[in-house]
C-alpha cells in the first residue's frame, strides 16, 4: 500500500458544481473552498481559500461547453494546488472533450487529446480519474496513473429495471460494437450494428446499413456520447424502418451542441437515458432526458484511491465491462 495523504479535500471548477456537490454529499465532506473567476479582460484567476498543505486532494471539473475555458480552469486550479504543497493531486475529468482527435485520421491534423493530457500531468495532477473515455488509447496519452470508469452499467441497470419484453441493443457505429456487446449482455439481449461513414470534419455521417434484425424488438440505441444529435436521430428512423416497435437512446455524455435537443425532441426516440458528466442547463433538459447520476460511482472511487484501496476490484471499470 502507498502512502496515505492527510485530509481529503474536493474542488470543483466551474463546468459542473451539481456534480461536485453530489459527490461530496455522498462522502460526507463540504466541497473545498476556491475562487474561480475571470477578470474583464478574460484571463482566467484561481484562489485556493483554505489550507491544502500535504492533503489528498481531487478537483472535479468536465472538459464541457466552454471546452476551451473549463480545460484552463483545470490546469490553472492545478498549478494552484502545486503551489500550495498539496500532498497528491488528482484531476476528476468525469468528461474528457478533444477525445475525438485521438489519432491521426487525416494529413496534418493534431492529436489534440494528447496533447491535453500532457497539460494535465504538466500542470501537476499526479494522477487522473475519469469515466468512459471516447478511445481507450487515450489512457495512454497521460504520464500519470489513470483511473477509468465506466457508467455505461448506470444505464444497463436502468433499462434492466424498465424490463422492457423484446429489447435489442444498437450500435450505431462499428467503432462502438464492444461497448454496445457489454450492454447487449448486461440486458440479455441480441445486438445489431448500424454501419455508417463519417463526412469529413463536418458534424454529418452516411448511414450505409443494418448489420442484425430489429424487426418487432425494443431498440436500445447505445453510444459513448450524444453530441449533434444527428448520427442518434438517423439510427433510431433506420431501426423503426425496419421494423422496431420503439425506440430508446442512451449515451454516458450528454453533449447536445448545436440542434441536438431540437432533433432529439422532434425524433420518435421515446426516451434518452444520459448521466451528469456534463451539466445540462434547462433548456437543454427537454422530457424525453432521463439523467442517472455518477456522482456515487465518483465518490466510492475517490473514498477508494484516498484509502490505497483497490478500485477495479469494487467496481465495472473500462477493463471489467466484459465481466457484465
Amino acid at each position: 500500500m502507498g502512502r496515505l495523504y492527510d485530509d481529503l479535500t474536493i474542488f470543483g471548477g466551474n463546468s459542473n458544481h451539481e456534480l461536485t456537490d453530489a459527490i461530496c454529499n455522498h462522502i460526507g465532506i463540504p466541497r473545498g473552498r476556491a475562487e474561480v473567476f475571470k477578470f474583464s479582460n478574460d484571463n482566467s484567476f484561481v484562489r485556493i481559500g483554505e489550507s491544502v498543505r500535504e492533503n489528498d486532494v481531487f478537483v472535479v471539473q468536465s472538459f464541457s461547453e466552454p471546452v476551451n475555458d473549463s480545460i484552463m480552469e483545470l490546469l490553472i486550479m492545478l498549478d494552484t494546488l502545486k503551489r500550495a504543497s498539496a500532498g497528491r493531486i488528482t484531476a476528476v475529468i468525469p468528461y474528457f472533450g478533444y477525445g475525438r482527435t485521438d489519432k491521426k485520421d487525416q494529413p496534418r491534423v493534431p492529436i489534440t487529446a494528447r496533447l491535453v493530457a500532457k497539460l494535465v500531468g504538466v500542470s501537476g495532477a499526479d494522477r487522473v480519474l475519469t469515466v468512459d473515455l471516447h478511445a481507450g488509447q487515450i489512457q495512454g496519452f497521460f504520464d500519470v496513473p489513470v483511473d477509468e470508469m465506466s457508467a455505461m452499467s448506470l444505464a444497463a441497470d436502468y433499462f434492466v429495471e424498465k424490463r422492457l419484453t423484446n429489447p435489442v441493443v444498437v450500435s450505431p457505429d462499428l467503432g462502438n460494437t464492444k461497448r454496445a456487446r457489454n450492454f447487449a449482455e448486461r440486458l440479455n439481449a441480441p445486438l445489431a450494428v448500424i454501419e455508417k461513414r463519417r463526412v469529413g470534419n463536418v458534424d454529418r455521417s452516411e448511414i450505409l446499413n443494418l448489420i442484425g434484425s430489429v424487426e418487432g424488438h425494443q431498440a436500445v440505441i447505445v453510444d459513448d456520447e450524444i453530441d449533434t444529435g444527428g448520427s442518434i436521430t438517423q439510427a433510431a428512423e433506420l431501426c423503426l424502418n425496419n421494423g422496431a416497435e420503439e425506440v430508446y437512446a442512451t449515451c454516458v455524455h450528454p453533449v447536445f451542441s448545436g440542434p441536438a435537443t431540437e432533433r432529439l425532441q422532434a425524433s420518435r426516440i421515446r426516451e434518452v437515458v444520459v448521466t451528469n458528466t456534463i451539466a445540462l442547463p434547462p433548456h437543454k433538459m427537454i422530457n424525453k432526458v432521463t439523467v442517472c447520476s455518477v456522482a456515487p460511482l465518483l465518490g466510492e472511487t475517490i473514498q477508494r484511491i484516498h484509502a490505497g484501496a483497490s478500485v477495479s476490484a469494487a467496481f465495472r471499470t473500462a477493463e471489467t465491462m466484459p465481466l457484465w
